[in-house]
């Protein structure tokens, strides 16, 4: 399947009739990508049903819930979504930095429900993707696969997520009460940083057609969703800011580099706000920063290449970032000596302390790069930092022991203040790097041996994706996808509730 193939139409006319047949079966309305951009169009019923779903559950409910306004807040009198503001104080700079909450998400309280959902659900409504007969393969390091379990066992399909042996106990717990046959775990070598082995396992796993690999690192539905969803909830958020503070800027963008699907936020925030596009990646492995390689514990980023879908040509800034910060505010925000430091010697409100402590380490990640962001540009009060945590801080209960045991199962106030003024207070903009053009051309290159040498792909639609012409063209699809998922949905013969 070639990823710059994206479904257009109905490609199988006998798929589609069994697909239609299979989600009438189940009662599935399907969502359209735009529903997921504006929550507040999905008829009123329909969302009613969505919020009394078990959240927790494989409930065809929970499609309408793939979005980012679960839990929503208010602002300046607007819907916004679930969001923290983190204060001088914590971070050390005058930059407001805005992190938005991934863990209300369903099923698995991550966002890559969405990017899974916008993978499969082009296939399932052109007829390229069976249920009836395929198994969707769901490659990861942990939240991508989760996703994809969750989105396979709600369409009556089954699901088979590929990830490091390495990753969180949490994800395998998660997965084993999940997945409808044991096999459908299979483990890789390694941790964060061997995508390679995901794919060398996808590889073996295609020669089965009854596989069907959704390539997160490669699937353009990922950045669409993202660049329509992500960036919509984002710009959103920023607008009812605004109302507040006149002369508020978005300055910043950040995400982790990890599918770089979440980073195709950044494009349309770029277009409308003018907002400068910063990824974030390990120090331990800096393949953005410096070519290098390694490992690292920043999970939620798979790293060691560049994803297909990274619209590099566009991104304007990385920002390394180093396991052992992201580890120690881990337990920083995490414990009770930490979180007592936070409140007693440091003068942080309880509902701070809250948000902190749900953050995962992927999130710490993205709130580090955000302050060097924020200290390399020297940017002021008047200026936001967008940035997500994907998901939270309940994924990583074993990680934070295991962190606490390297310390002698030992954590006091005084290795809280270490902690928070090395990594927040004394962070710097260390390993921080401003994209000139010859830095953009040098990092999009680095892709060709994983793209061109390893997966096959084709030397021309691999040098297509340097122009911002490529990346507007792929967003024609979207109006597309939305077609077909109506057309589906009129099929099945199910209506959205009124």
């Amino acid at each position: 399947m070639n990823p710059f193939d994206l479904p257009t139409h109905i490609a199988d006319e006998g798929v589609h009739a069994r697909t239609v047949a299979h989600l009438r079966e189940r009662g599935i309305v399907l969502p359209t990508f735009a529903q997921l951009a504006a929550p507040q169009t999905i008829p009123a019923g329909t969302r009613a049903m969505a919020d009394a779903a078990d959240k927790d559950a494989p409930d065809p409910r929970n499609l309408f819930g793939v979005h980012w306004f679960n839990n929503a807040m208010t602002v300046s009198g607007q819907t916004v979504p679930s969001f923290i503001e983190l204060p001088s104080s914590v971070t050390g700079v005058p930059a407001r930095i805005v992190v938005m909450q991934g863990r209300h998400f369903p099923m698995i309280h991550a966002h890559k429900v969405l990017a899974a959902y916008a993978c499969l659900a082009p296939r399932l409504v052109t007829g390229m993707f069976d249920p009836t007969r395929h198994r969707a393969v769901w490659p990861s390091t942990g939240n991508y696969c989760r996703g994809g379990v969750a989105i396979s066992r709600i369409l009556g399909c089954r699901g088979v997520a590929v990830l490091p042996g390495g990753m969180s106990a949490e994800r395998f717990n998660w997965l084993e009460k999940w997945v409808t046959d044991p096999a459908d775990i299979v483990r890789t070598p390694g941790t964060e940083s061997n995508v390679k082995e995901i794919y060398d396992a996808c590889a073996e796993m295609a020669k089965d057609e009854a596989n069907f690999i959704l390539n997160q690192f490669s699937e353009f539905p990922n950045y669409l969703a993202h660049y329509a969803m992500t960036g919509a909830a984002a710009g959103t958020l920023f607008e009812a800011l605004a109302e507040t503070a006149p002369g508020l800027r978005l300055a910043a963008f950040v995400a982790g580099t990890g599918s770089a699907g979440t980073l195709g936020a950044g494009d349309r925030l770029k277009e409308a706000y003018g907002t400068r596009i910063v990824a974030m990646e390990p120090v331990e492995c800096p393949t953005l920063l410096y070519n290098g390689f390694g490992e690292h514990n920043i999970q939620g980023i798979g790293d060691k290449h560049v994803p297909l879908i990274h619209n590099v040509t566009n991104t304007d800034i990385v920002a390394g970032v180093s396991d052992a910060a992201t580890d120690d505010l881990a337990l920083l925000f995490g414990s009770e000596a930490g979180r007592s430091y936070l409140a007693g010697r440091r003068g942080i409100d309880a509902a701070t302390i809250e948000g902190l402590a749900q953050l995962g380490l992927s999130g710490i990640g993205n709130v580090l790069a955000a302050i060097k962001t924020a200290r390399r540009l020297d940017l002021d009060e008047n200026d936001v930092i967008m940035t997500v945590a994907t998901d939270g801080a309940a994924l990583y209960e074993s990680e934070r022991a295991e962190h606490l045991g390297r310390k002698g199962n030992v954590y006091d106030q005084v290795d809280a203040g270490e902690a928070f003024g090395q990594h927040l207070l004394g962070a710097g903009a260390d390993h921080v790097l401003e994209l000139d053009h010859r830095d953009r051309q040098r990092v999009f290159n680095l892709g060709y041996y994983t793209w061109v040498e390893q997966q096959g792909v084709s030397v021309e639609d691999f040098d297509r994706r340097r122009r911002q012409e490529f990346w507007r063209g792929l967003r024609d699809s979207l109006p597309i996808f939305d077609e077909l998922i109506v057309r589906m949905n009129r099929d099945v013969g199910i209506a959205q509730a009124a």
